[in-house]
């Protein structure tokens, strides 16, 4: 999930950093709470940077961070001490910093005096703002100088700056505090064995009026905006209980996570949408919005469907060489503050991604066979459609049957797929691959395209629509076994390069490939054998790279690295193919994994052994919390379940292989079309209640897309 450019690295963001996250706005502190210029910190709102610096000081003195905890994504407690100035170690002044996140941050500062005497304390917070982008911030290239004007009014510190015709603001409220254009202030006594505590509210402002209203403290019995968000999102999405307390600890923490990076389409205000990750990509990703709006489906197919809506409204039109535009196309990234010029070649849209194309149209059948918004779904066929005629014309320049990338400027992507670092693809001895570059899954996602339309134009009642888009895969699965193939290894080809040559790295991007069936079944075996081999499987999760091949790093992104997701799909391929061993394997391995982060998986980890190294080892740049790896768990358990329907044949199939120690398992209020279904799971025997009418339980693998295609007389593939 690189942003755009990938070849320049998010700058670190230091130990003991705290990520919150809320919709469009996120902050990034140090341990203490505090907000610090020389590092990526800040508080942001829609890409740009409100507050640079929130630095506190205790009669001069910052806090020495004792713990920061995070009570939902968006609100944490920060814990310090003031050091005193006598040399001795303990000090009696504890101070409390109470966070949260919304349009801005709401802050509640409370100092205890645990000393038997009353003490005089100067309270001091440095606030600047520098309404950076955040692509400036991510890779430490702040240059731009705003003209700013300082305005202080009784308790409020107002900011604003200009640069060229854009202007932004943002005002601090700081009641009780003496107030200057630098800094707020307060003098106060805090009574022995007592406290003191004040509020402090930060909102932006757009043309000088405050953008949202700002944070207060609730009154008695109320709640603030974000724990109301909250609620209304806990109220809509299904309630688990699991015999394993600490997997429920991460499905819980997996619905929290994906609640907080519900983002909106300023477009249109009532669709929600998914954005990536925190801290760097809280927007909207083509490939991960989807991937994890689909993961997320029996949670709730709303994400979806206004994810493919914001998708379908941006898709693609003329072609753009600079935004890597063309008709039909799905767009990598989009960005909804950032200024003109200073990220993505003076456009806010770059579509440098070959694979959100045929996923656009994969998701779009997914949420269509799970019975959800017809008339959604119908409005958007055309645009499916023209993902469909992106891939046959601008996704194959020259004609192969297979959708390759090459970026149209110096300036883009080198890689497109989901491995998009500038080192992502390369040979069993290391070279890089040159382009264009046909990527394995991506020929299994275009695949599955052809199918998922197949399927919606059978069910529109339009057959030979079908029949054509069936055979089109038909061929499609042909020459992926026969060229991607390499019998020697044992393993599928990671890609082709620009000259056709079989790019020989054993990566785990055949494993998505299972996923989409695309594998002949009598090369499966091998290829699920090779997965969980000691050379891709490091205890945790099936590296990216296995440890043989001449790029490995088990410290990199993308060579040799553990992706939850990347994982959570392969343990879904295998589930499809039978290898249900191996899926448990990989699934209980990443609640394992998942233990060691307090139940939030993480973008990804590195690659070491576990045998070396007996706890995962955190990636320095990762996303925390992410969308795909927030669905991941979702994701491992739902495969599990064998769990699928297809509303329009009237059928809902489940045949769970939870393991034992995942204990039994109830869900409540899951939504199945119309309807809301219970489930329970006891000892891998499943009941449900409240199915609608019409829909029939099947205890059963669910049926494919393949096969259901083949019942409808559509012919065989081979």
């Amino acid at each position: 999930m690189a942003g755009w450019n990938a070849d320049t690295a998010a700058g670190p963001v230091g130990f003991g950093t705290v990520t919150l996250v809320e919709g469009s706005s996120f902050c990034i502190s140090s341990a203490n709470g505090d907000i610090h210029p020389e590092h990526p910190h800040g508080v942001f709102h829609e890409d740009t940077r409100i507050l640079s610096r929130w630095t506190l000081a205790i009669n001069g003195q910052p806090l020495e961070a004792l713990t920061a905890s995070t009570k939902e994504p968006y609100r944490a407690l920060f814990i310090g001490r003031v050091p005193r100035a006598d040399g001795y170690a303990d000090s009696p002044l504890i101070v409390e910093r109470l966070r949260e996140v919304g349009a801005g941050i709401m802050e509640e500062i409370t100092i205890r005096n645990y000393s038997l005497d009353e003490t005089d304390c100067v309270v001091t917070l440095h606030v600047e703002s520098d309404f950076a982008d955040l692509f400036e911030v991510k890779e430490a290239r702040v240059q731009r100088r705003w003209e700013e004007i300082r305005e202080t009014e009784g308790d409020s510190l107002t900011i604003e700056a200009a640069w060229q015709d854009v202007r932004k603001g943002v005002v601090i409220n700081a009641s009780g505090a003496d107030v200057t254009p630098e800094a707020l202030t307060y003098r106060v006594v805090v009574p022995a064995r007592g406290h003191w505590s004040t509020q402090l509210n930060v909102v932006p402002t757009v043309k000088g009026a405050v953008r949202d209203a700002p944070f207060v403290r609730p009154a008695l019995g109320e709640i603030s905006p974000s724990d109301r968000r909250r609620q209304e999102w806990v109220a809509k999405i299904p309630k688990l209980h699991m015999g394993n307390r600490s997997i429920e600890r991460t499905l819980r923490r997996s619905y929290d996570d994906l609640g907080a990076l519900r983002i909106e389409d300023p477009a249109h205000p009532e669709r929600i949408v998914v954005a990536a990750g925190a801290p760097w990509f809280m927007t909207v990703f083509g490939r991960d919005s989807l991937w994890a709006s689909e993961m997320a489906l029996p949670v709730d197919p709303s994400l979806a469907l206004g994810t493919l809506q914001t998708l379908a409204d941006r898709q693609g039109r003329v072609v753009d060489p600079m935004s890597e535009e063309e008709p039909g196309k799905i767009l990598h990234e989009v960005r909804l503050g950032v200024a003109s010029g200073l990220s993505l070649g003076g456009k806010s849209v770059y579509y440098g991604s070959v694979d959100a194309t045929p996923q656009f149209v994969m998701t779009l059948a997914s949420v269509s066979r799970w019975g959800f918004a017809k008339d959604t779904i119908s409005a958007l066929l055309p645009h499916a459609d023209r993902a469909l005629d992106w891939i046959r014309t601008y996704g194959d320049k020259d004609g192969d049957g297979f959708v390759e990338y090459e970026r149209l400027n110096e300036q883009g992507l080198i890689n497109q797929g989901w491995k998009d670092s500038w080192d992502g693809v390369n040979f069993a001895d290391g070279r890089l691959a040159e382009p264009p570059i046909a990527l394995c899954e991506v020929q299994a996602l275009t695949y599955s395209a052809f199918l998922s339309r197949a399927w919606m134009a059978y069910d529109a009642g339009e057959p030979a629509l079908a029949a054509r888009l069936t055979d089109e895969a038909a061929r499609l699965k042909r020459k992926f076994n026969e060229e991607f193939w390499m019998p020697d290894r044992g393993y599928f080809a990671v890609a082709l390069d620009g000259k056709k040559r079989q790019v020989d790295a054993c990566a785990s991007n055949m494993g998505q490939c299972l996923w989409h069936g695309i594998i002949d079944e009598d090369k499966a075996s091998l290829v699920a054998k090779r997965l969980l081999s000691p050379e891709m499987f490091s205890g945790w999760g099936v590296r990216t790279l296995a440890s043989d091949m001449g790029a490995y790093n088990p410290a990199s992104y993308h060579n040799g690295s553990v992706w939850p997701h990347d994982n959570a799909i392969i343990a879904a391929g295998l589930m499809r193919y039978g290898y249900v061993a191996e899926a448990q394997r990989i699934s209980t391995a990443l609640f394992e994994a998942a233990d060691y982060t307090d139940g939030r998986l993480p973008e990804l980890f590195c690659g070491f052994g576990r045998d070396q190294v007996t706890e995962p080892v955190p990636y320095p740049t990762a996303c925390s919390p992410q969308a795909w790896a927030a669905t991941t768990p979702l994701m491992l358990v739902t495969s599990l379940m064998r769990y699928d329907a297809h509303i329009s044949r009237g059928g809902f199939w489940m045949d769970p292989v939870l393991p034992e120690s995942y204990g039994d398992l109830h869900i409540t209020n899951a939504p199945m079309a119309a309807g809301r279904i219970t489930i329970d799971i006891t000892g891998s025997e499943p009941s449900v209640q409240g199915l609608p009418e019409g829909i029939v339980f099947h205890r059963e693998h669910r049926p494919w897309l393949t096969e259901m295609l083949e019942q409808a007389g559509l012919g065989k593939e081979g």
